[in-house]
């Protein structure tokens, strides 16, 4: 089975009031241990999961069952533009509103109604969840049970009958993860792997391989840490079939006679700190947008949002850095901008759009 096809070319996140080409970033406490199911199905069980001095208790959504690993992206979502606060050296917020429309591109999903159902349905089972583990974040230990986060529809802000802003707040031990730089860079690739068996090897080889040359673990040993329900034997089959698949970014897993499993890395994951190459349209598309000033860039989110379209607010600003490579630069950035914005939204002909 190969990766899903990539459905949004040069994608990246539309970051609270800025253009961001930040990496993909996942907390290091949930890659450690199986906090989510592999099953495509409601899993209305309750994880009673024991490793050393580890301990992690889920119940599930009454109906929708426990969050899965594709419930995931979203808080991969929310990791992935927080930390671009961080690494500004700023104090993200917990509580901060994110576009439906943009979740999708960023993580290759289709961006029609189908899609919408599948995101309320995850939303419901990350805040329906209740969790209690000794797994500390940022040094801190939550002694009382938590859901992952909480959420609400901005009513108000719809495109065909769907709520496409939502607030979301992010619980403290997730949150904790992030302001502690818990964290690590992903292959974007993630997003395009179908197997939730495949999705979760890629989190552990990340988290245990990272840029070693190989890693080893026993068979069975993997078979707990990845939080598969089936049988040891029924997940040796699924393994061996991976392997041969090989769609696992950066890394390539093996499985000798004796079940020994060996991870090798195949790229080098690049850190925060390495120089980016040569910068390509959409990273000089951030770097222009970055010099905008603060309330030109509110006026633009609040012109986006009120033109009801399903415009990718991404790729405006690299039509904008197109124009003004294309007619030179203009004396003034900011009106310029808006100019350009408010002039797309004139000409723009929608058959329905209802807000």
């Amino acid at each position: 089975m190969a990766l899903t096809k990539q459905r949004h070319n040069n994608a990246d996140f539309f970051i609270a009031d800025v253009f961001d080409g930040t990496p993909l970033k996942n907390d290091i406490a949930s890659m450690e241990s199986p906090f989510f199911t592999l099953s495509k199905k409601p899993d209305l069980r309750t994880i009673e999961y024991r490793n050393g001095n580890v301990e992690i208790d889920i119940n599930p959504h009454f109906k929708l069952g426990l969050p899965t690993i594709f419930d995931k992206d979203l808080l991969l979502y929310c990791c992935s533009i927080l930390m671009s606060e961080v690494n500004l050296g700023r104090t993200p917020p917990q509580t901060f509103y994110i576009s439906s429309h943009d979740f999708f591109i960023a993580t290759n999903r289709m961006t029609n109604g189908q899609s919408y159902e599948l995101f309320k349905k995850a939303l419901d089972r990350l805040a329906g969840c209740y969790i209690k583990t000794n797994v500390m974040t940022n040094k801190t230990l939550m002694v009382d049970g938590f859901s992952l986060l909480k959420y609400s529809f901005i009513d108000s802000l719809k495109v065909k009958n769907r709520s496409i802003k939502v607030k979301i707040s992010l619980c403290d031990w997730f949150y904790n993860s992030i302001v502690g730089r818990e964290i690590l860079s992903m292959n974007r690739d993630y997003f395009r792997l179908g197997k939730p068996l495949e999705r979760r090897l890629y989190e552990i080889a990340r988290k245990h391989c990272g840029n070693q040359k190989a890693w080893s673990i026993a068979l069975e040993k993997l078979f707990e840490k990845s939080g598969s329900r089936d049988r040891l034997a029924k997940f040796k089959a699924a393994l061996k079939v991976i392997i041969e698949d090989n769609d696992i970014p950066d890394y390539r897993y093996s499985l000798d006679a004796k079940d020994k499993v060996t991870v090798f890395r195949t790229n080098t994951i690049e850190d925060d700190a390495q120089a980016r190459p040569e910068l390509n349209l959409h990273d000089r598309a951030f770097n222009v947008m970055s010099q905008l000033r603060k309330d030109t860039r509110s006026k633009a989110k609040k012109l986006h949002e009120e033109s009801c379209t399903d415009w990718n607010m991404q790729e405006i600003a690299v039509q904008f850095v197109q124009h003004m490579e294309k007619k030179g630069t203009p004396e003034t950035l900011d009106g310029a901008f808006l100019g350009f914005l408010k002039k797309k939204i004139k000409t723009y002909k929608k058959d329905t759009v209802v807000c």
